[in-house]
């Protein structure tokens, strides 16, 4: 092994049905390193973390940990634990109506999980020793996100874990979590732990890692210091091709220019939902991209969720072309041409065991009712259309969709609500955790449905995605609109400045 190397996969083959999922990928991890693995949705890195974690079975090549005289045999998450390699996923896997300490001992058959007091001490002075703001006692769901990750990293750490996966732990997580996260990685790296770290966050990569690794389709593009990799060159070796300026996605786009260029589309007035927004006023012209902006938690979704029925409304009035219309539930919305892609696609928008080709129909289906049902033949043509058309990477139209990645998982919503044939769709952060290809592709797709005469709403947590999309911000803050941008006053500067409640006057 090479010095200070602590994990070496060496010429790691894994293959599916109809899919080379890894080709001959090396990845080398030294101790006290915070290593990024890159690469889009569906480059193979999820595959590679679970042949490291005894998930799935390699078909080919070799891991070597430091301190084995022979290659690693890992066939399962046990064997990966007992060798010192720990994962901590983007979805907490921990209980949380078990206390903080029982979710640290829990499964490990050590002595102290069978004394409640003895475990209550270990587990404080672990938390203590890592500065995690959390005590052994209380139940776990009491815990922000954030904590719920680090009381899953200090599990890890206690198992004296020298390979520490953090598989996209910052996607739902503030700025204030993420520096608190990143506070204690640092202090494991000084402990001489090596981190693997998954995530689509740039910024967050050049402010935490040590080196990067991509992959692209499967296969290795190289490892590089993080002070060698310009972001602009990181992207182009993940997509494999030159990156277009980002900036120019906008200006390339055409303007809808239809004589009802001028009429709203959607109107809403006074309207509030139980969710805790205050009541606000909307509207959005035929052809316009416009979005809400805000902190996480300012009322974003929220708004949007009232639009569509998705959460009760219990005040104010919406209109559709002019004509006033009434949604209580999504179905209301949806017969009115209106389409939701939601936040949280894994909870509200896949249905994980159906294929790729029934989560394209599904909402068509619907519409449609129980006495009119797609013909076989004519699902699979819409189905190969849409993956066609959005270029959707699958094995087939058969293929589960919770098979596929968390980007092409993304397009295939898409796929569905464009079958439906919407005037108005609402995208609520379409481009969350999914790779910068897939991101731009789907910017572009918004600005040419625009163009043909579609309006959009566009929400994203990424600014600069915003200022790129829209045309027009609504501005939220503490669940209320505190103002509108457009023009020349659509900055970054302004934005913030708006919803630090400064006003538009003293944004620079």
């Amino acid at each position: 092994m090479k010095e200070k190397a602590i994990l070496e996969m060496k010429g790691i083959y894994k293959s599916f049905p109809g899919v080379k999922a890894l080709q001959d990928v090396n990845f080398t991890l030294c101790e006290g390193e915070v290593h990024a693995l890159m690469g889009e949705n569906g480059a193979g890195k999820s595959t590679l973390i679970k042949v490291l974690t005894g998930v799935y079975e390699k078909d080919g090549g070799e891991i070597y940990l430091r301190g084995l005289e022979k290659a690693a045999v890992i066939r399962s998450p046990q064997d990966a634990q007992r060798l010192g390699i720990s994962t901590v996923y983007q979805e907490i896997t921990l209980c949380p109506n078990l206390s903080v300490a029982e979710n640290m001992y829990i499964g490990r058959g050590t002595g102290v999980a069978q004394n409640w007091k003895k475990m209550n001490e270990a587990a404080d002075k672990i938390l203590q020793s890592l500065d995690i703001p959390a005590k052994a006692s209380q139940q776990l769901s009491s815990c922000s996100i954030a904590i719920q990750q680090m009381v899953a990293i200090a599990r890890a750490v206690d198992m004296e874990c020298k390979v520490l996966i953090l598989d996209e732990p910052t996607s739902s997580l503030d700025e204030q979590e993420v520096a608190k996260l990143f506070g204690l990685m640092r202090d494991l790296k000084k402990r001489g732990v090596g981190i693997i770290f998954v995530t689509h966050f740039l910024d967050q990569v050049y402010e935490i890692c040590d080196k990067i690794t991509v992959l692209r389709d499967g296969k290795l593009v190289g490892e590089y210091e993080i002070k060698d990799l310009p972001r602009v060159q990181l992207v182009s070796k993940m997509l494999g091709k030159e990156l277009d300026d980002m900036s120019d996605i906008k200006s390339d786009a055409k303007k809808y220019e239809g004589k009802d260029a001028d009429i709203d589309v959607f109107e809403a007035e006074n309207l509030q939902s139980n969710a805790g927004i205050k009541p606000f006023d909307f509207h959005i012209k035929k052809g316009e991209v416009n979005g809400f902006t805000g902190l996480l938690g300012s009322g974003r979704s929220e708004c949007v969720r009232a639009i569509f029925g998705a959460d009760k409304v219990i005040n104010g009035s919406v209109k559709k072309n002019g004509k006033t219309i009434r949604i209580k539930k999504p179905i209301d919305a949806m017969k009115n041409k209106i389409a939701y892609l939601p936040e949280d696609r894994k909870k509200d928008g896949i249905v994980g065991d159906l294929s790729v080709r029934d989560n394209i129909i599904l909402a068509t289906q619907v519409l449609r009712g129980p006495f009119k049902p797609f013909s076989k033949a004519e699902a699979n043509k819409v189905a190969d259309e849409y993956i066609k058309l959005l270029q959707i990477k699958t094995a087939s139209a058969d293929t589960p969709i919770k098979s596929l990645s968390g980007g092409n998982q993304q397009k295939v919503i898409l796929a569905r609500w464009l079958l439906s044939h919407p005037d108005y769709l609402i995208l609520d952060e379409p481009t969350r955790g999914i790779d910068v290809g897939t991101k731009i592709e789907i910017q572009k797709l918004v600005l040419k449905l625009a163009s043909e005469g579609m309006s959009v709403t566009f929400i994203s947590s990424e600014t600069d995605e915003m200022l790129r999309t829209c045309s027009r911000l609504v501005v939220m803050r503490d669940r209320k609109v505190v103002g509108e941008l457009s023009g020349e006053d659509m900055t970054q500067n302004k934005i913030m400045s708006t919803i630090a409640g400064g006003g538009l006057e003293n944004a620079e």
